[in-house]
């Protein structure tokens, strides 16, 4: 395999003069924010501990920066852009800077949110610089289609990175923190300035790493079922899980059973239970609800 060429990243005036000739402007609807740092795109690279024989799939590759990076470390690429503009000049950013490796890289043209098959070999690793305003539903949609996908690393905006790995007990354990924790175990895994994106986004951007777990968690309860549960707990947070889940179960006796059942307190709240809890109530729910 040769080498990529020492230049094949893009500089600030690289992303900037190609945008131009694009007339592609950022947009917040995207929540569209190009990394420019070179430094940093190999940084989250090497965080995501991407190898050789690793499969990457990209969500919003958006110019290329990461892209480029991506096909530096790992066996194939293959990139999720939704943007018409974007999609269509991507793969000749890749054949102009990275010709040799252009056959090992792929690109769909398509939400993520609606991705249900890739081409070529199953992906085992996602990494991606995900727009903020879509992050936690693309990242879990990913999560929960590709099976096959053993190591993430994305970048979001710094408050979502808090969530996403927050503890049971914290105050910013909800939603995301339970659901993510369903697939694998999360972690913070670093901090981004702003001054590596163009444009300068007005929030701090985190790195979230997400290794999934060598085992499911241990329940007859189904997904959909888990996530009911979750769902309802912190639709109405303030409030005991007897009454937050009253709706789900179909009365507040019938919620009290089902903690009862599964050992938990009926007076707790949803941010102090674990995953491995919520799927137990599950459990032993008479009637599963609805979503």
């Amino acid at each position: 395999m040769s080498s990529p060429t020492p230049d094949a990243l893009l500089s600030p005036a690289d992303v900037r003069e190609l945008a131009a000739v694009l007339g592609v402007r950022p947009t917040k609807q995207r929540g569209q924010n190009f990394v420019i740092d070179a430094n940093t795109v190999r940084r989250i690279v090497r965080t995501a501990g991407v190898r050789p024989d690793d499969v990457v799939v990209e969500v919003g590759p958006g110019l290329g920066s990461l892209t480029l990076a991506l096909l530096e470390a790992a066996d194939r690429v293959t990139a999720v852009e939704i943007d018409d503009t974007l999609a269509a000049a991507l793969p000749a950013t890749i054949q102009a800077r990275m010709p040799e490796r252009a056959e090992r890289f792929a690109l769909v043209h398509s939400d993520a949110l609606h991705v249900t098959e890739l081409p070529g070999p199953a992906p085992t690793a996602l990494v991606a610089n995900l727009p903020y305003n879509v992050a936690v539903p693309v990242l879990l949609h990913m999560l929960a289609t590709f099976p096959s996908i053993e190591r993430t690393l994305v970048m979001v905006q710094s408050e979502v990175a808090d969530r996403l790995a927050a503890a049971p007990g914290s105050k910013v354990y909800g939603v995301p923190s339970v659901k993510a924790n369903w697939y694998a175990e999360v972690k913070r895994a670093g901090a981004i300035g702003r001054n590596v994106f163009w444009p300068a986004p007005n929030v701090d951007s985190g790195l979230v790493s997400l290794v999934r777990r060598s085992e499911p968690v241990k329940t007859s309860a189904s997904q959909r079922e888990v996530f009911a549960v979750i769902d309802a707990a912190f639709a109405q947070r303030r409030k005991t899980l007897r009454a937050a889940l009253a709706g789900w179960a179909g009365s507040a006796p019938a919620a009290e059973a089902a903690l009862v059942a599964a050992g938990v307190s009926p007076q707790a709240r949803g941010e102090s239970l674990t995953v491995e809890e919520f799927a137990r109530i599950a459990e032993h729910a008479e009637s599963k609800g609805s979503e």
